[in-house]
């Protein structure tokens, strides 16, 4: 029989490599009731095909809960997609032609890869340091690969509590690095899914904000916020994209993405349950986010942990000379596993001597126990 869900839990392994949502944290009921009430206001509406770029109901609830949330964003500038890696893909599918060029961030999300592929891409990494993409290096990249017969298409990154770093870009990398990208007419594909999990204040002002929604594409997800099986996601862009992704015949053929549960997710919306959800949700991911930091100090001092402002991981470098590839094995033999730093590298280069830690899926007892096994695991090699 197949499994029901993509996670399969591994008996005796505390595993931090996933980035999903902790199980009784997921708004059953609530959910069930938004459902109930989309389809008592719209009837046979919701259960038949929808409107290209998403129904009117949540483009509208959507375009002013991102105002407050980050800054302005018009109906037309939205389209409702089947989650971030959706959006990512129909994005890439209007900027994107096979052999292109894309740059992408070191570390970055490495399931992004994979994406960005599949549209026939040749991903290439920028130069960074400790605040993110240097914004001169990648214009300098970028002019490179032109006068060698590439075409530059996107730059790709996840600047707000960033995966795998959980690092936010300060406001004035943010500000050269949309200059840069202008002046090497790169677009910015901007993942902002980790933009409502700020713990220790508000987030950033994101990247299309700052840009005032030219030269980005942006990302958006209620999978974090709600529940990664409702498969909702959006992007914000300039009509002309947006108009683009509408006229992909898969969209002309089938209309709205994911009709059904984009009406209940605009009464879920608007009834408050939102607010009232994500509020919850910032004040259990923060105690969770406290509790691993909290405990690897305790049981694995050798690590080098920064302790992010939002999102789902910690960043972990591991002591001089010690690879992730080589502390995996070990560590699953104690019975705690990770994802080792080079896979968030396109090439596989880079992150040998770090590992990214999830706290969004376990309880703090046993993020707890997870670093206690961590540190008996470091003890090993």
């Amino acid at each position: 029989m197949y499994p029901v869900t993509q996670y399969v839990p591994r008996p005796g392994v505390l595993d931090l490599g996933w980035g999903h949502p902790r199980p009784d944290l997921l708004p059953v009921e609530a959910w069930l009731d938004a459902t109930r009430a989309a389809l008592a206001e719209h009837g046979w509406r919701a259960l038949t095909y929808g409107a290209s770029p998403g129904p009117g109901p949540l483009l509208e609830w959507l375009a002013g809960h991102l105002a407050t949330v980050d800054g302005p964003c018009r109906e037309d500038e939205l389209f409702v997609t089947g989650g971030a890696s959706q959006a990512l893909a129909l994005a890439g599918a209007v900027l994107i032609r096979p052999g292109d060029v894309v740059l992408v961030d070191a570390p970055t999300y490495h399931l992004a890869f994979a994406v960005l592929r599949d549209l026939g891409a040749t991903l290439v990494s920028v130069p960074a340091d400790a605040e993110g993409p240097d914004p001169e290096a990648t214009a300098a990249l970028a002019g490179r690969l032109r006068r060698a017969g590439r075409r530059v298409s996107a730059l790709y990154l996840v600047p707000t509590f960033g995966n795998p770093t959980g690092r936010s870009l300060p406001a004035r990398r943010r500000d050269d690095l949309l200059a840069a990208a202008r002046r090497a007419a790169v677009t910015v594909i901007e993942d902002d899914t980790y933009r409502e999990l700020a713990y220790d204040g508000a987030a950033p002002a994101s990247l299309w904000s700052r840009g005032g929604g030219k030269g980005v594409v942006r990302l958006g997800s209620f999978a974090k916020t709600v529940a990664p099986g409702v498969r909702l996601g959006w992007l914000t862009a300039d009509r002309a994209t947006v108009a683009a992704v509408a006229a992909r015949g898969w969209v002309n053929s089938g209309g709205g993405v994911n009709h059904t549960n984009a009406l209940a997710m605009a009464a879920f919306g608007r009834s408050g349950a939102y607010a009232r959800h994500t509020g919850h949700l910032r004040r259990e991911y923060r105690r969770q986010r406290d509790a691993l930091a909290g405990a690897l100090r305790a049981a694995a001092p050798a690590l080098d942990v920064a302790v992010p402002h939002g999102g789902w991981f910690l960043w972990a470098g591991l002591p001089a000379g010690l690879t992730a590839d080589a502390l995996l094995p070990v560590a699953e033999r104690h019975g705690v596993s990770f994802v080792p730093g080079p896979q968030f590298h396109c090439d596989g280069a880079g992150g040998a001597g770090h590992v990214r830690l999830s706290y969004s899926m376990l309880p703090p007892a046993d993020l707890a126990e997870a670093a206690r096994r961590l540190g008996a695991a470091l003890n090993c090699v």
